[in-house]
């Protein structure tokens, strides 16, 4: 079985597209887990009438612990060495996290906006299973204690029993673990819908899945004497559902929720099949010595297997094919038979260690030598902070005087954007000479990933997987909706928030973000290289969201969206005829509601990678990490057709380039401000600096519609 869920894993992790649902594994893994330590533990407290908690903590300790630390010890010193210094230091944090077995929580805040933005995969991700089955490995035992301890008191109060009758005792366990395991499913089912990232890492929506385990093992002396043909059969279907998971289920399948209850009932059906025996059941497979011998070294190759695929291509310097991935990770096989012979088995069978209080004090001197190993690979990275010093600037519109205050308010308000534009023109010139990083560059390069709008982090963003639309309101929610803006879009659109925010919050509008991860306000179908499938549910949103918006009847629709469709999948031509009819279309069918409409240029996308990553391995050197105008995402003819469509449509278009570039190369670092939170998205402290000339550029592209701004410097606030 272990084979099964590990061959599984690992073909998925290589990217093969035969397995898209590989992912299931980890669930069959959770399921065994569950089966063998409630098994163990239950034998232990029926038996002697307690748990001895020193002996197993001990156990799971020197099986788990030597050769986990050893990975984690290894993967943070090579990171340190072949990743970014930014990069490498986000691994170190991780390596820390997962010592004591928390990096699957650490995983979940951190992909709360995953799904927004691109960023680096940690090559210690796998380990968040492991913080799992260790969370519960920590509490299980107790809540079985405190069963049999209610049991007892309660039969001896009543009956008279002996603690030590086991089965009135299993099945007190049984009905407490199956009501524990169906209120962890019933929340699992629910945050998946809520928030995917936390459903998928954290112990309580997990925690099912090893009951399920644990109610077969307290059924199977009753299996065993069920008739063997029949069982086989169901071993059978059991495996049957595990292969069908991991063929049919993709990235779009919501998980873990409604969709993981196959592959764990399958890993059940497998496990309670095979209690009783048959030799033409599951067993004729798995009992085979090639599938004995991977299942002996799952744990390792499992442990090994994921940092050699995410930090191979940065040792070779490029990427590597899939079936570079697949000899990778036969290499990694190789690695992981090593450390078990070497490392693992000794360690299990050495007599010295047969004492818990010894092998709980060797474990614990081994996490102690890998912390410390962890905090010395740090020690020798470069520093995240530069040496320049540029000062802050704002951009202001002071009070002018004489016959521009005769001019009409239209004339006054393209003056307002020529010199607000001309002054962030200057300052993107002048800051493409800049020498170092500045010493106080805002966000800073370790707080960059996180700089981002609020509805990216309070849950008003919608994931992949996520189609309903969002009720989130900001600025005056009870405004009328003549003074009601939606900012409608992708994750491009929202990245520009914090500037709509600041302007709602001066004019007293409502703003209403409808924002969606790679999901352009476009009526076409997009290819999801992520989901690996034409994204549906993007359409099924985009109805919604329009729907809303026709109930609302707002004064203005933003539209904002990415360009990056199509890239590496060539199934969406970006500017093609079918994506320039889907716009206009989008287009006529706002504008049917009432509102003006407003088409918000990209941005440049960075080809050195991540921008802060880029710029931690240059602070010397930062114009290594400037941006070419003229790259295949921008586009710039495809920009000028949608400018003169947006026109003929009826709606307005704003023009983002003077915003980063000047003498065809774009900015990183514009004054003090970090520019790019990633490899594509800019950071909220630079689009909270733009405010000023975005509300004067709004009110040329809607002449005027919520009133002249305000004369003078513009508060801009910071998410």
């Amino acid at each position: 079985m272990r084979a099964v869920a590990i061959l599984a894993v690992v073909a998925y992790h290589a990217g093969l597209s035969t397995v898209p649902g590989g992912y299931v594994g980890v669930d069959v893994f959770f399921v065994i887990s569950g089966f063998l330590i409630t098994g163990h533990l239950n034998r232990e407290l029926t038996e002697r009438g307690g748990i001895s908690f020193g002996a197993f903590y001990a156990r799971r300790a020197r099986r788990l612990l030597p050769s986990s630390l050893l990975v984690i010890g290894v993967t943070v010193a090579i990171s340190c060495l072949v990743l970014p210094p930014l990069q490498a230091m986000a691994v170190a944090k991780d390596g820390l996290a997962n010592v004591f077995y928390v990096g699957n929580y650490r995983y979940a805040l951190q992909a709360t906006n995953y799904l927004s933005a691109g960023g680096p995969v940690s090559p210690l991700l796998n380990y968040w299973s492991l913080g799992v089955e260790e969370q519960f490995y920590l509490v299980w035992p107790a809540i079985l204690v405190l069963t049999s301890l209610i049991w007892w008191r309660s039969s001896t109060r009543h009956r008279g029993a002996s603690p030590r009758q086991p089965q009135p005792l299993v099945s007190t366990v049984f009905v407490a673990l199956a009501l524990l395991g169906a209120g962890s499913l019933v929340l699992s089912i629910w945050l998946t819908g809520v928030n995917e990232p936390w459903a998928f890492f954290s112990l309580p929506t997990r925690a099912w899945e090893l009951a399920v385990g644990g109610l077969v093992s307290l059924v199977a002396l009753r299996l065993r004497r069920l008739p063997g043909g029949a069982m086989a059969v169901v071993g059978w279907a059991g495996i049957g559902a595990i292969i069908v998971s991991a063929l049919t289920f993709t990235a779009a399948t919501p998980y873990p929720g409604t969709a993981a209850m196959v592959p764990v009932a399958g890993a059940a059906a497998v496990v309670a099949g095979g209690c009783a025996f048959h030799r033409l059941g599951p067993v004729w497979l798995l009992g085979r010595r090639p599938m004995q011998v991977v299942g002996r070294v799952s744990y390792t190759w499992y442990l090994w297997h994921w940092p050699a695929l995410i930090l191979v291509p940065f040792i070779v310097g490029h990427r590597v094919s899939v079936w570079g991935n697949v000899i990778v990770c036969l290499l990694a096989l190789v690695l992981a038979a090593v450390t078990t012979v070497v490392l693992e088995r000794p360690l299990q069978q050495a007599p010295w260690l047969a004492w818990p209080r010894r092998t709980l004090s060797f474990t614990a001197g081994l996490s102690a030598a890998v912390i410390a190993t962890i905090l010395l690979s740090t020690a020798a990275l470069p520093s995240l902070t530069g040496i320049g010093h540029t000062p802050a600037r704002k951009l202001e519109l002071h009070a002018q005087t004489g016959t521009d205050q005769t001019r009409s308010p239209t004339s006054r308000a393209v003056a307002a954007a020529q010199t607000l534009t001309s002054q962030v023109q200057a300052d993107v010139a002048q800051s493409m000479d800049v020498q170092a990083v500045p010493a106080n560059l805002t966000p800073s390069l370790a707080d960059a990933v996180s700089d981002e709008a609020a509805p990216f982090v309070d849950g008003c963003f919608d994931g992949f997987t996520e189609n309903n639309v969002n009720p989130c309101n900001y600025g005056n929610v009870t405004a009328p909706p003549s003074k009601t803006v939606v900012l409608f879009g992708d994750s491009h659109a929202l990245m520009w928030f914090s500037a709509y925010d600041n302007l709602a919050n001066q004019y007293g509008w409502r703003l209403i973000p409808q924002a969606k991860a790679t999901c352009p306000p476009i009526n076409i179908t997009v290819y999801s290289p992520t989901l690996g499938g034409w994204y549906t549910g993007c359409n099924q949103w985009r109805t919604a969201v329009v729907a809303r918006i026709q109930a609302l009847h707002p004064a203005l629709v933003v539209l904002g969206f990415s360009r990056e469709y199509g890239i590496p999948d060539d199934r969406v031509v970006v500017d093609g005829p079918a994506w320039m009819q889907g716009l206009s279309s989008m287009i006529e069918t706002l504008r049917a509601t009432g509102a003006q409409v407003v088409l918000m240029g990209d941005v440049p996308y960075p080809q050195s990678g991540l921008v802060p990553d880029c710029l931690s391995a240059h602070l010397t050197k930062p114009g290594a990490c400037l941006v070419p105008e003229q790259y295949p995402f921008f586009n710039p003819s495809g920009v000028g057709q949608e400018k003169a469509l947006a026109a003929a449509a009826g709606a307005s278009y704003i023009e983002t380039t003077p915003w980063f570039c000047a003498s065809n190369t774009c900015a990183v670092i514009v004054n003090n401000i970090l520019v790019y939170r990633d490899d594509n998205h800019i950071t909220a402290t630079y689009a909270s600096w733009l405010t000023p000339v975005f509300g004067a550029d709004l009110e040329v592209a809607t002449n005027g519609l919520f009133g002249t701004p305000p004369i003078g410097p513009t508060t801009a606030k910071v998410h």
